[in-house]
């Protein structure tokens, strides 16, 4: 039986208010719409205190970021870039393409064909998110895509030189110090100085996830983002000391970020409020995960396996940890979920800055019907088809008559024309 021993508000009713952000949102994206260049400087400045001579970097401004940084930082920075890499080259070497005869005379396939520009958004403000340039620039950049642009807010009244040093190492081809709904703005829709793209990734607060919201259709996104989230499914050979660790090293992302431990152990249910309290006392950002955990941790007892894998798959958190006596249990019988960190010697923090996986994944239980950002989700999968002429008398006797049963008259005519001019080949 299911007992909730701490309840958070859910992410669904969050105090803030929404339509707010959609509104002023929306008038953000009318006036870049209207005016371009001018109202992308205009909200730089108001909101960043931004406004230099050219958004975009040069070649000699990239360099000078990467030569400010130690040889270590760099070093750091390239071995990350390298595991994030070398998987999604694996990813990309499991989609091929398809061409196949599936009746005589019919041919069909599918391709697999990158899309052509990609707008990446690095996230600044609290944290300069260094990371997410490996996730969507690299990611990007194996999958083929010929064009890609970055933009990040600036750091203090400058460029943030680690942020922009991995987006120059992972491969992005244009380079923008610029942040907020302006930045995502002008990489959809396109100004003056800024081509448009075809596809947005990267994740955002509030207002940068609720403009690549307005934006879905008029451009693709990888996600709906909303904020992070982190489940601990742990059993009584968990101790209380890394549990509460992993919660709170989630739970600093942000004030909202949802926090949550399901566990069929009692002692481990009943000891962790004080050792969260406890580590509240020595964390250097407990102004935000207390804050967070407050209000939107829980803590969830049940009693078997199987309602712990049940809670999982209903919660369909973004980040689910595994700290059990047999992680391999949840692998074989999970299905909800952003990614899954498997057994005490994994973590969050690696998958979000370093192991190989991507970080962009699924919030807001989007679990239930996708998964997270990777190399596929910057190709397309079109098909084709072909058929001889005798293959096409005989679909098309059989799509003519299908076509007349749903009233498409023009589509019969389609069909019939092929089947009058083949038919001297019917036996």
């Amino acid at each position: 039986m299911k007992k909730v021993l701490k309840k958070g508000i859910s992410a669904e009713t969050s105090t803030a208010d929404k339509n707010k952000v959609k509104k002023i949102v929306e008038d953000i994206l009318a006036d870049i719409d209207a005016r371009g260049d001018a109202a992308v400087r205009e909200l730089s400045e108001k909101f960043d205190k931004w406004a230099p001579p050219h958004f975009r970097l040069t070649a000699g401004q990239i360099q000078e970021c990467i030569d400010s940084l130690p040889p270590s930082t760099l070093d750091d920075i390239k071995f990350a870039q390298a595991q994030i890499r070398n998987f999604a080259r694996i990813q990309k070497d499991s989609m091929h393409d398809v061409e196949v005869q599936t009746l005589p005379g019919v041919t069909l396939g599918h391709k697999n064909i990158p899309v052509a520009s990609v707008g990446c958004y690095i996230p600044g403000g609290k944290f300069p998110m260094v990371a997410s340039a490996h996730m969507s620039i690299v990611t990007a950049k194996v999958a083929g895509v010929k064009r890609i642009i970055a933009c990040t807010p600036p750091d203090k009244g400058a460029a943030p030189a680690a942020t922009v040093a991995a987006m120059s190492l992972g491969g992005a081809d244009e380079i923008y110090v610029l942040g907020g709904v302006q930045a995502v703005a002008a990489m959809a829709m396109g100004t003056e100085t800024i081509d448009g793209v075809d596809f947005l990734v990267g994740p955002g607060n509030a207002f940068v996830a609720e403009a690549k919201r307005q934006l879905y259709g008029r451009v693709g996104i990888d996600l709906f983002a909303g904020p992070t989230e982190t489940l601990i499914i742990a059993d009584d050979s968990a101790d209380a000391e890394m549990v509460a660790t992993d919660l709170l090293g989630q739970a600093e992302h942000g004030y909202n970020s949802p926090a949550i431990l399901v566990t069929n152990s009692e002692r481990l249910a009943n000891e962790i409020e004080e050792e969260i309290q406890k580590q509240l006392k020595i964390l250097p950002t407990a102004d935000t995960a207390s804050v967070s955990w407050r209000d939107y941790g829980q803590v969830i007892l049940v009693d078997t396996l199987e309602e712990m894998v049940a809670e999982g798959n209903r919660i369909a958190s973004e980040h689910v940890q595994i700290l059990t006596e047999n992680p391999q249990y949840f692998l074989d019988n999970m299905t909800n979920y952003g990614a899954l960190f498997l057994g005490a010697e994994t973590n969050v923090s690696y998958g979000d800055k370093v192991i190989g996986t991507n970080h962009t994944l699924p919030t807001m239980g989007a679990a239930r019907y996708t998964g997270g950002l990777w190399v596929g989700k910057f190709i397309k999968t079109v098909t084709y088809q072909k058929c001889t002429k005798e293959a096409s008398l005989m679909i098309g006797e059989y799509c003519s008559r299908l076509c007349d049963l749903e009233g498409f008259k023009g589509h019969k005519a389609q069909a019939d024309l092929r089947v009058k001019r083949y038919s001297h080949l019917k036996k």
